[in-house]
């Protein structure tokens, strides 16, 4: 049977630039590699892997996002919340939750929707 190895979602942006500097400065991501030709940029944080890209000709994206979330498990959430709470749109604050989740979301600069949680 095939294994699955990881996956690294690819995000859709109009301007590549906001979102690696959003990704870059707001949450520490690094920036590995970019294309500007392709329109498209790899970054990094720990084990997390991104891509970013630009709408290209096999995609017809009429609107940038998703009707869902991205979710970052993370070791210190209050830390991590201490840290981005004043630089990007906040969906909801930190809040434990009945699944044993102490989590927080944010919108990066396309909207879409950022969700952090530790383990309590």
């Amino acid at each position: 049977m095939t294994q699955f190895k990881s996956i690294r979602p690819i995000l859709w942006t109009n301007s590549l630039e906001e979102s690696i500097t959003f990704y870059c400065t707001v949450l520490g991501f690094k920036l590995d590699e970019k294309n500007v030709d392709w329109g498209w940029a790899s970054l990094t944080k720990e084990e997390v892997n991104l891509m970013l890209a630009l709408p290209n000709e096999h995609t017809s994206i009429e609107k940038i996002g998703f009707s869902g979330s991205l979710y970052f498990e993370v070791t210190e959430v209050d830390k991590l919340w201490e840290e981005i709470k004043d630089k990007a749109k906040i969906c909801y604050p930190p809040e434990v939750f009945e699944w044993g989740m102490k989590e927080f979301a944010l919108y990066d600069n396309n909207g879409y929707l950022l969700q952090f949680g530790t383990a309590q």
